[in-house]
């Protein structure tokens, strides 16, 4: 981390995949790294209601939101953490299908707005959305006045670098396009945006990463336990979220540029990760495991 670290909030699906796991224990095990709170994000999407399964899950009354909880109060657990703020985020999308941007009050929301007025004048909460934006935009609708004191980083959607074009046709954007439409919409807010193109290269075998994972620690157990369970099929995976984490915690392992907003929101200045180190970040996450996770 850079001299001066930052304060971090982690709103994460964690329910989702294993990627978000990952990537909420890369950023717990960062010495000297302040995390004000951890909040749970649903997944909600179109499969539910037409598929029998999600992953591991039976659809029939599943609930999102409340997988993810578990598992981010269980993560914490293992890591002997519980004193982190843990929140419930909201069950559903800001708004309706059709639009819309009423916001969805939660736990999360709250505990979120508290953490970002808590810090001191000049300095803003970062916050780390690895999922729908449902509790950060909710956040920003419920009270307007924290749009100066926080910096939000998305992995979302998706950018064309020659053409400049957007697709927002992604997964943790269509879970909430219209939250993602307010921070967009918003003039002054801090956004930066990691495109799936970008975090895609960012790929880890099963075979290497399991076995640098020790079964008598707790919480790298969990992590074993949790690519087992979600994607026993696949011998390789995404860590999309894990590669936002890095790149927040490891800026010098990424190239930030700057990008208009789409044409159908404000027109305004945002940044956008653009390429991520994948061999750096590699090293980068099996140094600091090896280098010793707590062991609670």
């Amino acid at each position: 981390m850079p001299p001066s670290s930052p304060v971090i909030w982690i709103d994460a699906d964690t329910g989702n995949e294993s990627d978000d796991l990952f990537a909420i224990f890369r950023a717990l095990i960062e010495p000297g790294l302040s995390i004000a709170g951890l909040s749970s994000v649903h997944f909600n999407n179109a499969d539910l209601v037409t598929f029998e399964r999600w992953n591991q899950y039976p659809t029939a009354g599943i609930d999102t939101v409340g997988i993810s909880q578990a598992l981010n109060e269980a993560l914490l657990g293992a890591l002997g953490l519980a004193d982190i703020p843990c929140l419930r985020g909201a069950d559903r999308q800001m708004g309706r299908a059709w639009g819309g941007r009423a916001p969805r009050d939660s736990a999360a929301a709250r505990a979120l707005i508290a953490a970002a007025h808590a810090r001191p004048a000049g300095e803003k909460l970062v916050v780390l959305g690895l999922g729908a934006v449902t509790n950060l935009a909710s956040a920003l609708a419920l009270d307007p006045t924290i749009a100066d004191r926080v910096s939000i980083h998305l992995l979302g959607a998706d950018h064309d670098p020659a053409t400049g074009a957007w697709n927002k046709n992604e997964f943790n954007i269509r879970n909430d396009l219209n939250g993602f439409d307010l921070l967009l919409d918003h003039p002054t807010l801090e956004l930066a945006v990691m495109p799936v193109s970008t975090a895609r290269p960012y790929i880890y075998g099963k075979e290497e990463t399991l076995r640098a994972l020790a079964d008598e620690v707790p919480v790298e157990k969990m992590l074993k336990d949790r690519w087992e369970e979600t994607h026993p099929q696949d011998q390789t995976r995404v860590l999309w979220d894990l590669a936002l984490v890095q790149a927040v915690l490891r800026p010098e392992l990424a190239t930030v540029t700057t990008v208009r907003t789409p044409p159908e929101n404000t027109p305004r200045d945002i940044r956008l990760y653009r390429a991520i180190d994948v061999p750096g970040m590699r090293a980068d996450f099996f140094a600091r495991l090896r280098s010793g996770a707590p062991a609670s």
